[in-house]
């Protein structure tokens, strides 16, 4: 029993990166739009893998941890692996693509200077400003007119379906936690003592205390039902903050998404169907980047072959 409530533990903690929390409260060390249908996700821990690259032709082989950058800062904790595990297909995108070389962005200043260090475009799509790096946006607009020559359509779901901001992060996390302090003083779970503490700390100091918080069942999700990872990413750690993915309002169109994956742009985190990636390599490459096919809700999902 104690290793199966070790593993929901760790399954929760999936999107909480390399946070830790303070000793002296008593614990230890441990992706975002409006409400998105989502497929729970199943993640699971394993030891780190480690490969000795071999070259061939100059492409690397030894799987996908073989394909990341040299100077990849390698997640030092359980949490951050499981993340890199969850969401690491980004870091081997292709084809112009610029991956950070990390895996979550701890502050507004950190994901800035990302942003300003790679090139962008931004276009009029579907009524929506959407800016992504300029490879992506290029390989959208094609996928856009190939779809557009079969009598179909692709676009965003909203204004914030592609590049996003840590303050927008920030205030998406906030419109979920707040109102669940409300709620759980109401009924009595939380006092209002904790919750005026926990809201007085930085966004990035709050999550794990709100993981925390639902491990007892006090959820902050916007139904107060489930995990607020279903809801909101934790500042930080938006696939958006990469400006490589995008939220498509026909992902439901099994024809949109074979377009979409035809010119690049593929889904890799199996908890959230309208999130497409840019990897910007055609599909039959992605196992030689290290990463396999899986499905989940009819659809097929592109994921680290760790």
């Amino acid at each position: 029993m104690r290793t199966i409530k070790i593993l929901a533990f760790f399954a929760i903690l999936v999107f909480a990166g390399c946070w830790s929390i303070d000793s002296k409260a008593g614990n230890s060390r441990t992706e975002m739009p409006s409400e998105r249908p989502v497929a729970t996700p199943t993640p699971r821990i394993t030891p780190t893998m480690t490969t000795t690259p071999t070259i061939a032709n100059g492409k690397k082989s030894g799987g996908f941890m073989a394909q990341l950058p040299s100077d990849f800062e390698q997640p030092s904790d359980d949490a951050g692996r499981l993340l890199l595990r969850e969401y690491g297909s980004l870091f081997v995108a292709g084809n112009g693509a610029i991956a950070p070389k990390k895996v979550v962005f701890k502050d507004e200043s950190d994901v800035m200077a990302f942003q300003a260090s790679v090139p962008q475009s931004t276009e009029t799509i579907g009524g929506y400003s959407v800016t992504l790096q300029t490879p992506a946006m290029t390989a959208l607009k094609a996928a856009i007119a190939e779809a557009r020559s079969a009598g179909l359509s692709i676009g965003p779901r909203g204004a914030d379906s592609a590049k996003r901001g840590y303050k927008q992060t920030v205030t998406l996390w906030a419109s979920r936690v707040n109102p669940g302090f409300v709620f759980w003083v109401g009924k009595g779970r939380v006092t209002q003592a904790e919750a005026s503490r926990i809201k007085a700390m930085s966004p990035f100091e709050q999550v794990p205390e709100i993981l925390r918080l639902e491990q007892s069942g006090i959820y902050f999700a916007k139904d107060l039902s489930k995990s607020i990872i279903y809801s909101v990413a934790p500042p930080g750690t938006s696939q958006h903050l990469s400006m490589l993915a995008l939220d498509v309002q026909q992902n439901e169109n099994p024809r949109v998404r074979e377009i979409l994956a035809r010119n690049g742009w593929f889904q890799t985190v199996s908890s959230d169907l309208p999130h497409f990636t840019y990897l910007g390599v055609p599909e039959t490459d992605l196992p030689g980047l290290g990463l396999k096919p899986v499905t989940n809700s009819g659809r097929r999902f592109w994921v680290p072959d760790l």
